[in-house]
């Protein structure tokens, strides 16, 4: 009867199968042989031997529009944080449904926490069927029931006569955000080229940001209106992306793992090789991740079981996967971005006076993030994931701390311009280090630490964390900074201390690797220390073809 291995069997096999594969690969190095370093030396090889992909072939280029649709689960996302962030600096908002918070610069207390924790509430039920839906019906299954239900909580929303009706709305946006912001994370990171896969998935999450842009730049124009066209309009504008998610949906091709987890082979070849190899199904990359999906994509895995969800947890590996995807789930949003609901109030407490002036700053900030998240999508897959984590995290805490030190001394009574205007640039640096560090990320690595398995109900569960992580930021924001105003800006400056520490121990890399290749990260007894291991090897070329050499002295092979 056959059983399934332990992690130990499992760690035994694979240091066994790295012993046979160095002894087959024991020859003596060439003085001229090319000497590289590299995590991983199959997908290298792969890398190097066979067709380079061309980002401008017209194959590519029908990869990025497919993509690019993928892309609006972000864009919809993008546009209620933001739009609730500068409909609430609104006093026609505030008037028509009789909100406090004309004296901080926008809405605060209990009624504004509980309008903007509504959303992550419908966000945490939404993700009870966000994955099964993924597995059942497809990454565009989930993408597609998803952004219809976005398109009903956004007209309830824009069309709402009192309290009750905005709760119902912001209630129903987040039950079909988290359905959308499984299926389409997941679509893109399996759709994606391994050698791209950083950027194109940092993009994904940097589409947040055209959202952001495009509605934080409409409320400048209508802010000056006196009816309630001044909030309306930019609650309407919601509509768009998910209108576009829903129409060209199933006009993409589905992602080649879930068509090989139900027995559909042909078509997913058809589709890799596509996209991955240019049309050919021999290129070296095609032909590793084809056996690397064969080996790895279960036909009678947990998510074929809409319920379980115990592959997330029953080994060490899997608890490990779980672990580094719930810490960006809670770290993504517990590293200072929870005020950016809130900076109108920020601003306020700042020295800016005006709503317009607070209004356009608001879209000056968003343009400043969005430029971070650009930079930070190009170095995904130069600098590394655990990289920027790191220093981004700190650099995060650095800005929040001259925020706090800027805004105590010179925000309240606006004796000092110059030093109200410190403190608003540095909410500027603030948003732009937290941007580049942690909007390519978000989308990005919890979906690479998954395997394919149980990526859509981790990707499920991740959302999950992340809707009880900001609910805690959007309930716990707008009382506490009614109460305590700048002090809460240190709460988040020592949480970012101590995420530092966590991430420098715990946090694993995973660039530089095909999805199926990370699982010998998560195999190893010490995977931080194996996902930043680095081997020599040297390209060699023999009559058999191009093979790679470990090396570890020069003009030796010592593997």
């Amino acid at each position: 009867m056959s059983h399934s291995p332990s992690d130990e069997e499992k760690i035994e096999s694979v240091e066994h199968a790295n012993e046979k594969s160095e002894t087959h690969l024991s020859a003596p190095v060439p003085k001229n042989a090319k000497v590289i370093e590299v995590v991983n030396a199959d997908y290298a090889l792969a890398l190097s031997t066979g067709p380079q992909l061309s980002p401008t072939s017209t194959k590519s280029i029908q990869l990025y529009l497919i993509l690019l649709v993928a892309f609006m689960g972000s864009l919809s996302n993008g546009f209620d944080g933001s739009v609730m962030s500068a409909v609430n600096g609104m006093q026609q908002y505030l008037d028509f449904f009789g909100i406090d918070g004309s004296d901080a610069g926008g809405g605060v207390g209990t009624v504004t926490a509980i309008i903007f924790g509504i959303y992550s509430i419908g966000s945490i039920v939404g993700v009870v069927i966000a994955g099964p839906i993924a597995d059942r019906f497809g990454r565009r299954g989930g993408m597609f029931v998803g952004s219809l239900i976005i398109i009903v909580g956004a007209i309830v929303i824009t069309a709402a006569k009192n309290q009750s009706y905005l709760l119902a709305g912001r209630f129903v946006l987040g039950f079909g955000v988290a359905i959308t912001t499984t299926a389409a994370p997941a679509y893109v990171v399996e759709m994606s080229p391994p050698q791209w896969r950083g950027r194109l998935t940092g993009l994904y999450n940097t589409f947040y940001y055209s959202g952001s842009i495009l509605c934080t730049g409409i409320t400048i124009a209508t802010g000056r209106r006196s009816d309630t066209s001044s909030w309306r309009a930019p609650l309407a504008i919601q509509i768009a992306p998910a209108a576009v998610l829903a129409i060209f949906a199933y006009f993409l091709p589905e992602s080649p793992r879930w068509l090989i987890s139900v027995g559909r082979k042909d078509e997913a070849m058809h589709i890799l090789a596509k996209y991955h190899g240019d049309g050919d199904a021999n290129a070296p990359l095609v032909k590793l991740e084809w056996k690397e999906f064969e080996e790895s994509v279960k036909l009678d895995a947990s998510d074929k079981r809409w319920w379980d969800y115990s592959e997330l947890v029953n080994t060490r590996n899997a608890r490990y996967r779980t672990f580094m995807m719930l810490l960006m789930g809670f770290f993504g949003q517990w590293s200072g971005n929870g005020l950016g609901y809130f900076l109108t109030i920020l601003f306020k407490n700042a020295g800016a006076n005006s709503q317009n002036q607070r209004l356009v700053l608001n879209f000056a900030n968003t343009l400043i993030s969005a430029g971070g998240a650009l930079i930070g999508t190009s170095l995904t897959d130069k600098v590394g994931r655990r990289t920027m984590w790191f220093w981004g995290t700190l650099a995060s805490a650095g800005m929040l701390a001259i925020v706090t030190g800027c805004t105590a001394k010179w925000g309240a009574d606006g004796a000092n311009p110059q030093g109200a205007n410190a403190a608003i640039a540095f909410i500027f640096l603030f948003g732009f280090v937290y941007s580049l560090t942690y909007t390519p990320l978000q989308a990005l690595y919890p979906a690479e630490c998954l395997d394919f398995n149980t990526r859509a109900k981790g990707m499920a569960v991740y959302a999950f964390a992340v809707s009880c992580a900001s609910f805690v930021n959007t309930y716990a924001g707008p009382i506490a900074l009614g109460k305590i105003q700048w002090r809460y800006y240190i709460v988040y400056v020592v949480w970012d201390l101590f995420e530092c520490a966590v991430i420098w121990t715990c946090a694993v890399e995973t660039k530089g690797r095909t999805l199926e290749e990370l699982d010998e990260i998560f195999q190893d007894r010490h995977p931080v220390r194996a996902s930043i291991a680095k081997r020599k090897v040297a390209v060699v070329e023999k009559a058999e073809g191009t093979v790679m050499v470990s090396v570890n002295n020069p003009g030796t092979d010592a593997a």
